[in-house]
């Protein structure tokens, strides 16, 4: 268990990081975005390319910080029925969730979006518009990383579930409880 403790720990550090990222991502596209409007309403210019970097930068926050949030429990849920469960019964539901519903999201994201990727990756697609960014092909393969880290996360958190529960005894009591009381 130790070794996987290790590697649930390295993707949250590696998660954080793409939060911290991401984080960084907003605060700079925020400061553009101020800037387009000043170009624009003051002194009346603009270019598409700044706009491009807006919209790269927004797609590529919210994808990269989708594992960060799930890191830092702030996914939605229905806490009504959740938060007043115990730490392992908390843990339990994280595990059925994340196998259930999280595994099958990314399977799906990467399974439909390999193909979508690819076909940008093969003509190195750029932007549609005169005078835009190119390297569409690029953002776009955060259609692919994003349920990776995802995953990963998902993966790390059922590590460290795994782990309340058996520090919670729960493990212990149900096989005792399957293979009969002591003698």
């Amino acid at each position: 268990m130790a070794h996987l403790l290790r590697i649930s720990r390295y993707i949250d550090e590696t998660n954080k990081k793409m939060g911290d990222f991401a984080g960084w991502l907003i605060l700079a596209m925020a400061i553009v975005t101020f800037i387009v409007v000043i170009l624009r309403y003051f002194f009346n210019l603009g270019w598409v390319w700044i706009q491009d970097s807006v919209s790269y930068m927004h797609g590529a926050s919210f994808m990269l910080a989708a594992a960060y949030t799930l890191l830092n429990n702030e996914h939605v849920r229905v806490d009504i029925l959740y938060q007043p469960l115990s730490e392992a019964k908390k843990a339990k539901v994280n595990i059925i969730g994340t196998s259930l519903l999280l595994f099958p999201f990314c399977f799906l994201i990467w399974f439909y979006g390999f193909e979508y990727v690819a076909n940008s990756w093969a003509v190195f697609e750029g932007s549609k518009e005169t005078g835009g960014l190119g390297g569409v092909y690029i953002v776009k393969s955060l259609v692919i990383i994003f349920p990776t880290l995802l995953f990963l996360q998902g993966v790390s958190e059922i590590i460290k579930a795994v782990e309340i529960i058996k520090k919670s005894g729960d493990l212990q009591t149900q096989t005792t409880k399957q293979v009969g009381p002591d003698v």
